[in-house]
């Protein structure tokens, strides 16, 4: 069948986006056929048109897009537990931003009844991965600190959200005060307004002298060294997106000294075994949270999908706070 879809003609800035269309199978063994009804925008993808983030083998070269939600069109043979006309959502290696999408059916998170199919679009890329990097890779427990770069952005307002039902105390920086109040109504302990990309002697006397047992860093190179200092002994720095460059400068002998650890992690290159394995979890463990509303999507605006390039400019001018949806 022949798709809508935002296609990607070249490398550059935002006048390589258009509008155009592609042929999508039909739905194979333990495969889903989904009718988009919103796609989020993400930083990956503005990489990906500028020719700096291509998308990983096997997933569309031309149609950006790392999330959706939807409504199951077809089921494949062997799929069980969906059926057609069931409010979905997921995380994708590519291809999202296209009317209809074929996935695997152990990638697809329910939508909660709670929720619109809208609201439901805000959630996959940054719940899923906050989850990931807070409890699956550094164990955030109970009582702990955290520090969250970039507090306003999608996977931040994920993040701040996620460690206050844990009973962990999330702190965040941003570049803007404007965007730290409004965090504070997301569960926000304390805010940190960075200008000069040095935080690390001013934190302590927000937590009363304690540092951060956890840090989910979104910048990468530019806080590399800020960042070991800022963490407690024995913390851990999550490193889940380089927005300040790829190479750094790290104090080996300060991490050393605290015993501390850094770990990179991606969602998008991760193997189907990997994805459906932290599908699962977040059905179990976050899914109900959402369902309650103890947890929120937090959403900036929703735009057609004929305004994608000012869904790009917008998102290019960190001037959002919480996702940014795309509308099919």
């Amino acid at each position: 069948m022949e798709a809508k879809a935002v296609k990607i003609r070249g490398k550059g800035d935002v006048d390589v986006l258009e509008i155009g269309t592609h042929e999508v199978r039909e739905p194979g063994p333990g495969e889903v056929l989904v009718q988009v009804s919103t796609a989020g925008l993400n930083r990956a993808d503005l990489l990906q048109r500028a020719g700096y983030y291509p998308a990983p083998q096997g997933t569309p070269s031309d149609i950006p897009g790392l999330e959706y939600s939807g409504h199951v069109a077809a089921i494949g043979d062997e799929v069980q537990g969906l059926a057609v006309g069931d409010p979905v959502m997921g995380i994708v290696g590519g291809g999202a931003m296209a009317s209809h999408l074929v996935v695997h059916a152990s990638e697809i998170v329910p939508v909660p009844p709670n929720l619109s199919i809208d609201e439901a679009g805000a959630i996959p890329e940054v719940f899923l991965t906050a989850y990931d990097a807070l409890f699956m890779q550094a164990q955030l427990s109970l009582g702990q600190l955290v520090l969250i770069h970039a507090a306003g952005s999608g996977i931040g307002s994920a993040a701040i959200q996620l460690a206050r039902s844990a009973g962990a105390i999330p702190v965040g920086t941003a570049r803007s005060q404007a965007k730290l109040d409004r965090c504070k109504d997301l569960g926000l302990a304390h805010g940190l307004c960075v200008t000069d990309k040095t935080f690390a002697k001013a934190l302590p006397a927000l937590t009363a002298g304690r540092l951060p047992n956890v840090i989910l860093d979104t910048v990468g190179a530019a806080y590399l060294a800020e960042n070991i200092k800022a963490l407690a002994p024995q913390g851990i720095l999550v490193v889940i997106g380089l927005l300040g460059g790829a190479s750094g400068d790290l104090p080996l002998g300060l991490l050393l000294a605290k015993r501390a650890r850094i770990q990179g992690t991606v969602l998008r290159s991760r193997s189907l075994a990997e994805k459906a394995t932290l599908v699962q979890a977040f059905t179990r463990d976050v899914i109900p949270l959402l369902a309650r509303g103890q947890l929120v999507p937090v959403i900036d605006r929703v735009l057609p999908v004929e305004d994608i390039r000012e869904a790009h400019t917008y998102l290019a001018s960190n001037q959002s706070f919480g996702k940014v949806l795309i509308k099919f």
